[in-house]
């Protein structure tokens, strides 16, 4: 429900008629961080008369269920998505058959086709979205990034969400433009992809701790500018769960650490690209190998199978506690209501000296 690109959209969608509904439309405003999206086939309809409204728009087709930048392409002209339908075969049916193994009847969508009797039965459409491209991302250095940063989930019912202060960024090899919307090297930043550049340095990489960007927008734009943005991107990581928080079977036992792709645009507004459940733990570097392996100790602090917290921390290693069935403050403890002075706990990209808090966390749980 939060991970695959398509029911992504179709529960922040649903969540923000809610909000609409529920608090007015300056609270639904706050679930305007994702782009226009429709999903394929279903919506190709839907999709055609938005396409015509703003003519040489840049789009993005994305299969929802495959991963590493496998199947994405851009395009701006209609032919292109009509040439790419035939080349899907879809020309499809949608049926509603009762299947013994489920014991209950379910949908399938079938494709036809130059297909044999036994594959139509089996074979379904493979569903994609399009989405509008962001046409003007923020370069650093002439070249495009995305930013992907962790959230761990412990509880959905209570909402229970805690941030890692570490994170990184994912820069293309190639510098940006719109005129070559073909090369995936200028608009893919998945390391899957840019790491098969003919000019890829394996020694360079092409990522940057999150605490180094946080520090060059410092320089750049001021700390007030950056604080803004910081706790825009906190607001997508609450929204987002929010908008799922109904419909994700919530056991105690269970917890699932997530990876959010963020993009920022040239006015400093992220934008949220997809969730990834089981994010990449593989490393690109010594740095990536240190950062992965911090984040899987402190998730299992976290976890606590030993039974060693009290239930009451708001920090623990890396991790900073961003929401526990409602905002936590940076001041007191969790039983403090929110002040007018009220500022969230959340340190994404600050300096991280988790040895040295661990130590102290530890040390007075053992007292």
């Amino acid at each position: 429900q939060l991970t695959r690109k398509n029911y992504l959209v179709k529960n922040l969608k649903r969540f923000r008629k809610q909000l609409e509904r529920e608090a007015g439309k300056l609270e639904a405003t706050k679930c305007d961080f994702f782009p226009k999206t429709f999903e394929m086939p279903l919506e190709y309809h839907l999709f055609v008369e938005e396409f015509r409204k703003n003519p040489g728009t840049t789009w993005i087709m994305k299969p929802v269920g495959r991963s590493q930048g496998k199947g994405i392409f851009l395009f701006r002209k209609l032919k292109d998505i009509i040439e790419w339908r035939k080349e899907k075969l879809w020309t499809f049916h949608l049926l509603f058959i009762y299947s013994p193994k489920r014991g209950k009847c379910v949908w399938f969508l079938l494709q036809d086709g130059l297909r044999t009797d036994d594959q139509k039965d089996e074979t379904q459409v493979e569903i994609y979205v399009a989405q509008r491209y962001i046409e003007n991302p923020y370069l650093i250095g002439g070249r495009k990034f995305d930013l992907r940063v962790y959230v761990l989930v412990t509880s959905y019912i209570p909402l229970k969400a805690w941030l890692y202060r570490d994170g990184f960024a994912r820069f293309s090899n190639t510098r940006f433009t719109l005129n070559s919307i073909d090369d995936h090297y200028v608009h893919l930043t998945n390391v899957a992809v840019q790491k098969t550049a003919p000019d890829y340095d394996p020694e360079k990489g092409c990522k940057w701790m999150i605490q180094q960007l946080r520090q060059y927008l410092t320089a750049k734009h001021g700390a007030d500018v950056v604080e803004v943005l910081f706790a825009d991107m906190d607001n997508i990581f609450i929204k987002s769960l929010q908008s799922v928080q109904k419909v994700i079977i919530s056991d105690k036992h269970c917890f699932e650490l997530y990876g959010y792709d963020i993009l920022i645009d040239q006015d400093l507004k992220p934008w949220l690209i997809e969730v990834n459940a089981s994010p990449s733990l593989a490393a690109s570097s010594q740095e990536d190998y240190e950062l992965k392996c911090h984040l899987l100790k402190d998730t299992l602090h976290i976890v606590d199978m030993e039974g060693r917290l009290t239930g009451k921390e708001k920090r623990v290693g890396g991790f900073d506690l961003i929401w526990s069935d409602g905002p936590v403050s940076r001041e007191g403890n969790l039983d403090t209501p929110p002040s007018e002075s009220f500022v969230a706990n959340s340190h994404l990209g600050c300096y991280n000296d988790r040895k040295k808090q661990l130590k102290q966390l530890f040390r007075s749980l053992c007292a």
